[in-house]
């Protein structure tokens, strides 16, 4: 497995964010996650993507974070939030988000960020036990989804 920096409107990265769209669309019945995202949030130095590329470079898994400050949606001055952590169902359990995870977390670390948020949902079980396992506490809701009885906010400090 290689994991690369890719822009977010990079083909491979638009076609991950498709299929993380569409499990979110079943999962709670609508569009998928409706948060406002430009590729420009995820440039260096100010934001990271990273995609997992399999040993035939096909596209595996994904995710990315964004600098953050106060911005009046719960958000802190120094916060990276997390985004688009997504694996393809075929590869899951095979620890790749828990990579891509730690790949941000430095990287968000070397930028000068103290602390990673993310907002995720009570039907994600999956994503809940990744991110409380890799040291992740609730935190205040923040975000385009903060008053959304089903989204559950995490922060670590970094």
């Amino acid at each position: 497995m290689h994991i690369r920096p890719v822009p977010f409107d990079h083909p491979d990265a638009v076609k991950l964010n498709d299929q993380v769209q569409a499990e979110y669309g079943v999962r709670y019945g609508d569009d998928g996650d409706a948060t406002p995202l430009d590729t420009a949030d995820f440039r260096p130095p100010n934001g990271l993507y990273l995609i997992t590329y399999d040993a035939l470079g096909t596209p595996v898994a994904s995710g990315g974070w964004r600098a953050q400050d106060e911005n009046g949606e719960g958000n802190e001055d120094g916060d990276a939030e997390l985004k688009r952590m997504y694996v393809i169902e075929q590869m899951r359990g095979r620890g790749l988000a828990r990579r891509i995870l730690a790949a941000l977390e430095d990287d968000a670390r070397a930028a000068g960020r103290t602390r990673m948020v993310l907002e995720t949902g009570a039907k994600q079980p999956e994503a809940v036990a990744l991110y409380t396992s890799s040291g992740y506490e609730p935190c205040g809701k923040f975000g385009y989804y903060r008053f959304h009885d089903l989204s559950l906010c995490y922060a670590k400090a970094l």
